[in-house]
């Protein structure tokens, strides 16, 4: 199907027989992933759109009624920025990193760990799943240090971003404890530091490390792209980690794709399957691109 094609707005308007088909297409991935764990990145439109969020809740709880064990990682940005802007803060940033003082982590929990976490909570629990939210300061999950930003043009000095953090540690047991209990974790990219103070971190980089600690069957980014493209911007459904560090090198991933790339390779480079980069634009594409033989992004094998 292409991105182009009318997506039905409910199963109502596929024929029986195609219907099977698809069920009957999904056995054995169903089969292949039953009590694997698959750590999801929640970003971009489709956290952002209330009927693709609606469709996403309904996958991650799909997934987890046939045997797999989902964990959300969650962003939201777009979410800070808003909350920021009503109590008239202005943001700085340095080289498009947000610095983060001590009012602004303030507003980032109450918006992540409050608004956003609680909102997919619902959402998931709507439609009949058993979340639980948690930042990485329950079951001192993730432990964290204050990132220093290099200086793009002159690497030996660096920038105070504020709590911006960068992940020394995580202690996946709480996350076990809920998976094993049937309840599916929604976790908020904050983590505490040594004088227990809050930090910011990257949600891309939560999911990424979070699923090499639990040596997870599948990362799942969802972005608002395609997945990775050739210089002629065609979609490159299925690469391994050494295509990647080659499409690095002669600048066909450059610019943002780059930090969403690292952490892939980072996971896939360290036990964790596969990484799929998703297009979060796509009606349910998350369950496509694990129960289907289609491809709706880019897969990044370990070998």
């Amino acid at each position: 199907m292409s991105n182009d094609a009318p997506v039905p707005s409910s199963l109502d308007a596929i024929q029986p027989r195609d219907k099977a088909e698809i069920l009957a297409q999904a056995l054995p991935y169903i089969r292949k992933f039953h009590g694997k764990t698959l750590v999801i990145k929640y970003g971009g439109n489709a956290m952002t759109d209330p009927a693709l969020q609606q469709d996403f809740a309904e996958d991650v709880v799909l997934l987890k009624l046939v045997g797999m064990n989902p964990i959300v990682v969650h962003g939201g940005g777009p979410q800070i920025d808003a909350a920021l802007a009503k109590i008239g803060k202005k943001g700085t940033f340095v080289q498009g990193m947000r610095v983060t003082d001590p009012e602004t982590m303030d507003v980032v929990e109450w918006v992540l760990a409050g608004e956003v976490q609680q909102d997919i909570v619902g959402l998931i629990n709507a439609v009949g799943g058993k979340a639980v939210g948690l930042t990485g300061r329950d079951g001192a999950m993730i432990r964290a240090r204050q990132m220093r930003l290099a200086d793009k043009d002159d690497p030996s000095k660096t920038h105070d971003v504020g709590q911006v953090g960068e992940i020394v540690s995580i202690d996946p047991s709480v996350v076990k404890a809920l998976q094993d209990d049937a309840f599916i974790p929604v976790i908020s990219p904050i983590g505490f530091g040594e004088k227990n103070e809050s930090y910011n971190i990257n949600a891309d980089l939560v999911a990424s490390k979070l699923a090499e600690v639990l040596k997870a069957e599948k990362l799942l980014l969802l972005t608002n792209i395609r997945g990775v493209l050739d210089k002629a911007g065609n979609l490159l459904t299925d690469l391994t980690a050494r295509q990647i560090d080659e499409l690095v090198a002669d600048g066909t991933i450059s610019g943002g794709m780059l930090p969403k790339i690292a952490g892939a390779l980072d996971a896939a480079k360290s036990g964790v399957n596969a990484v799929h980069i998703v297009d979060g634009r796509v009606p349910h594409a998350m369950l496509l691109e694990i129960l289907t033989d289609q491809a709706y992004g880019t897969m990044i094998r370990s070998h």
